[in-house]
């Protein structure tokens, strides 16, 4: 029993409106997730992604080739039934924002960073009513109280779905500014997750790329752009 595996059963994947959302039926039967609750999504865009993945399954049922399923079952079975718990983890990155902390050396990365991540601290003042402030090295000094909590104001108002996805744009690039600029499309998204790696790819152009780093990095790459596509659904009409 233990080789068993699912297999395709159902003939047409299809999206019907009810419940208040939008539902995936497999011939009119409507698609649970592993903890066998409805998977109700927010709008008809995502059910269409979540649709075509189960309709490209072709025999053997392949989980890994449906990260949207996979998102959005993650969103109903963890996110929803534990938000504050995930907002307040999500928010905590604020304190330690991956651009707040530069290099105090060489000159030439302390320039690009201030070059490149700068404009991206400028736009949370602007967008998001906040001003983290700059340290130097890698030593925790706390931010300013009354901006994180802005930032856990805006972090848990995110629904259960966006926060699915948000969960991933702040973990994989290190940096709640970024997750924001994503969510608020401030930047094409591989610029934001090259952002996210200026330290990374600066140290390559000086000693040469590490194939398995870059293997690694590429992977993460994918996961952000699909939290990316994630969170944009979520909003599509």
């Amino acid at each position: 029993m233990s080789d068993w595996k699912a297999k395709r059963f159902w003939k047409e994947a299809t999206v019907e409106e009810g419940n208040g959302g939008f539902e995936v039926k497999l011939d009119g039967r409507p698609v649970k997730t592993p903890a066998k609750r409805s998977l109700l999504l927010p709008t008809r865009a995502m059910a269409e992604v979540i649709a075509a993945e189960w309709d490209a399954q072709e025999g053997e049922i392949k989980p890994h080739l449906m990260p949207a399923t996979k998102t959005a079952n993650a969103a109903i079975d963890k996110v929803a039934v534990q938000h504050a718990e995930v907002a307040d983890m999500l928010a905590d990155y604020g304190d330690c924002d991956l651009l707040c902390y530069r290099a105090e050396g060489p000159a030439e990365l302390v320039a690009r960073q201030a070059e490149l991540w700068n404009p991206m601290l400028d736009w949370a003042q602007q967008a998001l009513g906040v001003r983290l402030a700059l340290r130097e090295g890698v030593m925790h000094a706390p931010q300013d109280s009354a901006a994180l909590a802005v930032l856990r104001d805006k972090t848990h108002a995110l629904s259960a779905f966006e926060l699915a996805a948000f969960h991933d744009l702040v973990s994989l690039s290190g940096s709640l500014v970024l997750g924001f600029a994503a969510a608020h499309q401030a930047r094409d998204p591989e610029a934001l997750w090259d952002l996210s790696r200026l330290d990374e790819i600066w140290q390559a152009e000086q000693w040469g790329v590490d194939e398995q780093a870059e293997e690694m990095a590429a992977v993460k790459k994918d996961s952000f752009l699909h939290a990316n596509a994630m969170f944009t659904l979520c909003r599509q009409v």
